[in-house]
């Protein structure tokens, strides 16, 4: 693969390809959309986002290729409740995520104050902390309401 061809794929494709996906057509433009995507989108929006860039892929081939992206460790599956699965890219480092209860959206956060506490915690337990993972589910108090 030429270098030129190789900056223009999307960070998605490119761990693809690293895994040694096959990449379709299909493919291709789901990873563009997930590459490009900064919220923490469903297969739902998913499909409806890749669909106005190619009305030949179908919302089978979006779970499809979801599931297969999970499977290889290139997305990770979380869910904020609402009874769908939201994803984003594994490979995001540390951080955290506030759901908004009543809009559904996602805040993203570091704190290194958290790491150190949880850290500190699990020596004080007697383990080693491999990873973690925090989610805080909240609602705007009323003050902050607009």
């Amino acid at each position: 693969m030429t270098r030129e061809k190789k900056d223009s794929l999307s960070h998605i494709e490119r761990l693809c390809i690293e895994k040694g996906l096959k990449m379709t057509g299909q493919r291709r433009v789901i990873a563009r959309v997930l590459s490009q995507s900064h919220d923490h989108p469903d297969v739902e929006e998913l499909y409806r986002r890749a669909s106005k860039l190619d009305d030949n892929i179908s919302v089978a081939t979006v779970y499809r290729t979801v599931r297969l992206l999970e499977e290889k460790g290139i997305l990770e599956k979380h869910d904020f409740g609402g009874g769908r699965a939201r994803y984003e890219v594994t490979e995001q480092g540390t951080h955290y995520h506030l759901i908004d209860v009543d809009t559904g959206k996602v805040i993203e956060f570091e704190d290194p104050e958290h790491v150190k506490l949880v850290q500190v915690m699990a020596k004080k337990l007697g383990f080693d902390l491999l990873q973690h993972r925090l989610e805080l589910f909240a609602r705007r108090t009323q003050n902050n309401k607009s």
